[in-house]
């Protein structure tokens, strides 16, 4: 399923973590760049992956735990870069916002993949 993106100019406001309908919002795709803002609710986990392009999670708040990069986790304030193609799992210790981006490296091949 895809995630709507919003247009260039446009003001997204990030919801606040407390509010339990806040979920994963899909903030902007171009071919080279993604942005998404990630809500993994405790106990909550995304399984083993990788992506294309250089990646980057920035915790706005929480605590999640990494399988396959070091740091192993990530808590409010920590900000992780991991090379493009690098596998890794998360898994939310408490409830978690991340900022997630995706930088694709077109000269390699790496553009987004199919929605």
């Amino acid at each position: 399923m895809a995630l709507p993106h919003s247009r260039p100019g446009e003001v997204f406001r990030l919801a606040p973590l407390g509010d339990k309908t806040t979920r994963t919002v899909a903030l902007a795709r171009t071919p080279s760049f993604e942005a998404v803002h990630l809500v993994i609710r405790a106990g909550q986990s995304i399984a083993p992956h990788h992506v294309a392009g250089s990646m980057t999670l920035y915790c706005i708040a929480g605590h999640v735990r990494f399988e396959g990069s070091t740091p192993p986790e990530l808590r409010t304030g920590d900000w992780l870069f991991l090379d493009p193609g690098a596998p890794h799992a998360v898994e939310a210790i408490v409830d978690s916002s991340l900022l997630l981006t995706i930088m694709f490296d077109e000269s390699h091949g790496g553009g987004p993949e199919p929605a």
